[in-house]
């Protein structure tokens, strides 16, 4: 079953018509949200996160639109799931049909789906550079819209060469992210990550960890411009998404990585995600 505009429907029976904006221009934004033990992960910073996107992209705030109402309707999706200790949540807001790339209406619609997941650490994870196109920087690049052409062509390049995940980077050459997550590297006792001036979705999890370190009296947290060269030179690499959390990076090309500091961090991340 899935929410869509408060009735929940059979997959099989939502029709969409020819006119859908996010199937025609990518009009479309989404939150992946996780669910445990039922408890909704970080659902204040998902919702902020989506107003603050719906309004950069011109669509109309419903007034129901508010925290509780947001969750009450993933809930409604999660009973309809078959029992399980972890969901991905899935919330997709579109525009209303019509119009060519004038839309008719600012006003939206939206679409909630879920299935139970299953998420094991990978104990070797390898990643490398995506060069074939770029994640252009800007202020738009930060907003989680549907237009991913681009992450679905890295997905492919890392199938096709036998890797767990890409790194992505814009016109200027500078690290972006992973396809589906954000990328930090540690170096001594600095960690860095790409600054949102880089092209960089703003991730839920990348400001919790971005949290995190600047509380730690040990490590210093950098939110800057990155190099690939630097990656090659970092000590650790980690990814970090809603669902996975935190996934460190074992090997980029020939370097190997140690997982001691990211670890850590992934411990008190379960530890912020148990007392949110």
């Amino acid at each position: 079953m899935v929410n869509f505009n408060g009735a929940l429907i059979a997959e099989n029976e939502v029709q969409l018509s020819t006119q859908n904006r996010a199937f025609k221009y990518g009009d479309a934004i989404f939150e992946t949200i996780k669910v445990v033990n039922g408890k909704v992960v970080f659902l204040e910073d998902h919702y902020f996160r989506l107003m603050a996107s719906m309004r950069m992209l011109r669509m109309k705030i419903p007034m129901e639109f508010t925290l509780e109402f947001l969750q009450e309707e993933i809930t409604k999706v999660v009973k309809e799931l078959p029992e399980a200790s972890m969901y991905r949540i899935r919330l997709t807001v579109f525009r209303k049909d019509g119009g060519l790339y004038t839309p008719i209406t600012n006003e939206i619609d939206y679409i909630i789906e879920g299935s139970p997941i299953e998420f094991t650490d990978k104990k070797v994870y390898k990643v490398d550079v995506f060069k074939d196109f770029y994640n252009y920087s800007g202020l738009l690049s930060t907003v989680k819209t549907t237009n991913k052409m681009l992450n679905t062509l890295a997905a492919v390049f890392a199938e096709e060469n036998d890797l767990d995940n890409c790194i992505l980077l814009n016109e200027r050459k500078g690290v972006v992210e992973a396809i589906n997550g954000n990328l930090f590297i540690v170096k001594g006792n600095v960690v860095k990550t790409p600054a949102l001036t880089e092209g960089c979705i703003k991730g839920i999890v990348r400001k919790k960890v971005i949290d995190i370190i600047e509380k730690h009296p040990d490590y210093t947290i950098e939110e800057t411009a990155i190099s690939p060269f630097e990656i090659q030179k970092a000590d650790e690499v980690f990814i970090t998404n809603a669902i996975i959390g935190i996934q460190s990076v074992t090997n980029y090309r020939k370097k190997e990585f140690s997982t001691e500091i990211t670890n850590k961090i992934k411990s008190s991340l379960q530890l912020a995600i148990v007392t949110s």
